[in-house]
């Protein structure tokens, strides 16, 4: 995962990551108030180059709120799909503080818990928590590091670094280009792996429509399967 990261400036320049998954595309938040929403449809939910919808489309929502002083709360969804009798929902809260450090630099600290919801019993706990930092210069380019001491709820340690971009190329188009590496206790019996994206978005009115080619590495096809392939992704966003 978007995924899926806080929904403001600080997960847009994931086109990201986004890592965190993205599982969603983030929306330039508004000065008009402490809260902003974002919603979204996309044609598969991808986090950190894997999918999260079994190859399906998903929908998105979120919302943030301002506490002042650079904290700030919110929440994320989107269905999922990890296969039979997997979780069919994904929400994820979060706290976390964000400060420009100077006129170009911007520092976001958050504290990410991934919720899951609609498994059956015997399919176990997914919900863990992830700490993601992320250094971003000039609105453009943004430096990612997230760990997590039971990633995937397996008890284990996680790390994923990631860095991403997103410039304007003219006529209102961004390039979006980013890439990452996961990387797991052994006992987790999972591979560490790369993953890569390279897109395009425009505004077209309120809406964000954005186009790009995700992919990992020969560790995330023996990790993910299918879902680790290369695949095209369709979204459709907005926010406020």
């Amino acid at each position: 995962m978007t995924r899926r990261y806080r929904k403001t400036p600080f997960a847009l320049a994931a086109a990201l990551l986004l890592a965190l998954p993205v599982a969603a595309q983030a929306q330039e938040e508004e000065e008009e108030g402490p809260f902003s929403w974002n919603a979204a449809i996309t044609s598969d939910y991808v986090f950190r180059g894997a999918s999260q919808s079994d190859e399906n489309p998903a929908i998105q929502l979120g919302f943030d709120y301002e506490l002042g002083s650079g904290f700030y709360v919110g929440v994320w969804g989107s269905t999922v799909d990890f296969g039979p009798g997997s979780p069919s929902v994904e929400i994820d809260t979060y706290i976390g503080w964000n400060h420009d450090i100077s006129d170009a630099w911007n520092f976001d600290l958050m504290l990410n818990r991934y919720n899951y919801f609609g498994e059956d019993r015997a399919y176990g706990d997914s919900d863990y928590l992830e700490l993601i930092g992320a250094l971003t210069y000039a609105e453009m380019l943004t430096f990612t590091l997230g760990y997590s001491n039971d990633v995937w709820a397996t008890g284990e340690n996680g790390w994923y670094y990631g860095i991403n971009t997103s410039v304007g190329i003219g006529n209102g188009f961004n390039l979006d280009l980013g890439g990452g590496w996961s990387a797991f206790d052994d006992a987790t019996g999972v591979e560490d792996y790369a993953d890569w994206m390279i897109g395009i978005n425009r505004d077209f009115g309120s809406v964000n429509i954005a186009l790009g080619y995700y992919d990992t590495g020969k560790a995330g096809d023996y990790n993910f399967g299918d879902t680790g392939d290369g695949r095209v992704v369709l979204t459709f966003s907005i926010g406020g």
